[in-house]
């Protein structure tokens, strides 16, 4: 878990945090509890740093075979 937490720090795992706290502190403002569920959602993509893969968010598409 700590080696999760420690390495592979990249631009995107910074703005996710960024979206996080900003979501929990407009949370906390607003009174709108329906931002700490979307806060949360962030939060943990940013700790188990899961996102979009390598080949980014797009679905294969299997239609054509290559031969």
């Amino acid at each position: 878990m700590k080696n999760i937490l420690m390495t592979n720090w990249n631009i995107m795992r910074f703005v996710r945090l960024a979206i996080a706290l900003f979501l929990f502190s407009q949370a906390y403002v607003t009174k709108n509890w329906i931002f700490v569920g979307m806060g949360i959602f962030f939060l943990i993509q940013v700790i188990f740093n899961f996102g979009c893969g390598p080949n980014g968010c797009a679905v294969p598409n299997h239609k054509y075979k290559k031969r």
